[in-house]
C-alpha cells in the first residue's frame, strides 16, 4: 500500500512539473508574439515616418530648384566676357609685364575655348575699334589678323579685302593691332601688346 502511494505522489508530482513547464513555453509563445506584433507595428510606423520625411525633403528641393530656376539668368557670355551682336569678347587690358606677342596672345585666347578677334563687317571693326581702349602710350591690342604670304589673312582663313581697314602694305612678320580711333595698324608679331579674344555668344 506504501509503495502505491508513493508512486501516485510522484505520478502527480511530474505532472505538475509538466503543466508547469508547458505553462512557460505557452508564456514564451506568448511574449515572442506579442514583442513580433509590437516590433512589427514599430517598424511600420518608423517606415512611414521615413517616407514621409522623404516626401518633405523631396518637396524641399523641388521648392528650392523652381525658385532657383525662375531667378536665373541666362547669360550668352560668360562673365567678364563682353556680348555684342553674336558673339563675345574678352578684353585682356593687362598690365605692361604681362603683355604677349601676337603668338603667345593666341595661345591665350585658345586656352579660353576662342582666338583672337576676327572682324567681319564694318559694323563688327566700330565694336572692335570701341572696345581698344586708349592708353598714354597709344598701345593696340591684338587681333586675328597677320601677314601670310605676301597678304593680310585673317585667322578664318579670308583674305583682307578692304584695304581702308589698315593702311601699311603687307610686310612678312607683321600683325595688327587695333587701336581706339585710329583702326588697325600693322606693327611686328613679336611686339607685346595687349589683345582681344572672341568666340560665339550662347543662343538664349
Amino acid at each position: 500500500f506504501l509503495r502505491c502511494n508513493i508512486s501516485h505522489k510522484d505520478t502527480k508530482h511530474r505532472n505538475d512539473k509538466s503543466s508547469t513547464c508547458w505553462g512557460i513555453l505557452i508564456l514564451i509563445m506568448v511574449l515572442r508574439i506579442y514583442i513580433s506584433t509590437v516590433l512589427e507595428k514599430h517598424i511600420t510606423n518608423l517606415t512611414a515616418e521615413t517616407q514621409i520625411r522623404k516626401t518633405e525633403i523631396i518637396q524641399q528641393m523641388m521648392t528650392s530648384w523652381s525658385d532657383f530656376n525662375v531667378n536665373r539668368k541666362c547669360n550668352p557670355c560668360q562673365r567678364v566676357w563682353d556680348h555684342a551682336e553674336s558673339s563675345c569678347y574678352a578684353i585682356n587690358d593687362a598690365n605692361r609685364g604681362e603683355w604677349k606677342t601676337w603668338k603667345e596672345a593666341r595661345e591665350n585666347c585658345r586656352g579660353k575655348i576662342s582666338d583672337l578677334a576676327v572682324v567681319i563687317n564694318e559694323e563688327e571693326k566700330k565694336t572692335v575699334s570701341e572696345k581698344s581702349w586708349k592708353n598714354n602710350e597709344n598701345k593696340g591690342y591684338w587681333i586675328g589678323l597677320r601677314v601670310e604670304d605676301g597678304k593680310w589673312k585673317w585667322l578664318d582663313g579670308r583674305n583682307l579685302n578692304n584695304n581702308s581697314w589698315i593702311d601699311q602694305p603687307p610686310s612678312d612678320g607683321h600683325c595688327a593691332i587695333s587701336v581706339k580711333d585710329q583702326g588697325f595698324k600693322s606693327v611686328s608679331c613679336n611686339e607685346k601688346n595687349r589683345w582681344i579674344c572672341k568666340k560665339k555668344a550662347l543662343s538664349v
